[in-house]
């Protein structure tokens, strides 16, 4: 029996009706991610914590032109040679004094993508650097229209050199996360993490030269580049802790000194960091 124009008419309704309904917006599925929030959101977070830091050696250059006196006394250009350096912790201070007078960190970061595991952030290490003093160095130029080319010691009776309110890292870094392992009910993560970043370095050092001291203002001194990677637990959708290591290169072309001075060196640096935070989202 041939099937009739009738029926033939409904098999092509019934076959073709999907392309002319309306669209049906797809359910967004929830990221499988500590947050559990649904896919598309964004992740803000912020956190705080606390350092230790180590530093190459550095050759540091001290120049003023500005403190001439009639005869033209005053006037120096030199720079001692590998100078070591190491920070002060500080951490005994965190209770009974302003919890910023440690060697703190603070960052307020974005996650952006589906998978919340790629994003933004914004850090501010506040680093402290202290000169050794005491130690065997080279001396070479001129102080008071004497050269000097000399093998010396660095003394604190003639000069002590610390950024150590502080040295201060802001860096702008992006950010991705790689889940390690998590809970079969979904309420700890642990996942690896990566910043690579730069910014600036903004000081304010403390300079006693020639019996002179000033601790000078905070300023825009020069730049940094660096990497911070380490391992991120999150724990209750919310709440988290890190712990990284930081490699930075760290350039201070402007540090001001004494009665107009300038100050520049360069060093590489190592930070140990631990830090607790917070993330959250906005919106449904």
């Amino acid at each position: 029996m041939k099937p009739s124009i009738k029926f033939i008419i409904i098999i092509l309704l019934s076959l073709t009706s999907p392309l002319f309904l309306p669209a049906q917006d797809k359910p967004k599925e929830l990221c499988n991610c500590a947050m559990q929030t649904k896919a598309g959101k964004g992740i803000w977070y912020f956190s705080w914590g606390y350092n230790r830091n180590w530093f190459s050696k550095s050759d540091i250059r001290f120049t003023n032109n500005n403190a001439a006196d009639e005869s033209g006394n005053g006037v120096y250009d030199f720079t001692l040679t590998r100078l070591s350096a190491k920070d002060r912790p500080n951490f005994e201070d965190v209770f009974t004094k302003d919890i910023t007078v440690p060697q703190f960190n603070a960052r307020i970061g974005y996650y952006f993508n589906d998978k919340h595991d790629f994003g933004i952030e914004m850090s501010y290490d506040h680093a402290k650097y202290v000169m050794v003093e005491n130690t065997p160095t080279h001396l070479k130029g001129t102080i008071h229209n004497i050269y000097y080319d000399q093998d010396t010691i660095v003394t604190p009776h003639w000069l002590s050199f610390e950024h150590t309110n502080g040295a201060n890292y802001w860096m702008m870094n992006f950010v991705k996360k790689q889940t390690l392992i998590h809970s079969i009910n979904n309420k700890h993560w642990l996942s690896a993490v990566v910043k690579p970043g730069g910014g600036i370095v903004f000081p304010r050092t403390d300079v006693t030269l020639w019996g002179i001291e000033l601790n000078n203002r905070l300023h825009v001194a020069g730049y940094i580049f660096g990497i911070e990677t380490g391992l991120r637990y999150e724990a209750f959708r919310h709440y988290f802790a890190e712990l990284t290591f930081k490699g930075v290169y760290a350039n201070y072309l402007n540090s001001l000194t004494v009665e107009g001075g300038k100050a520049s060196h360069h060093f590489w640096g190592d930070e140990a960091i631990l830090t607790v935070g917070y993330q959250f989202s906005i919106g449904n």
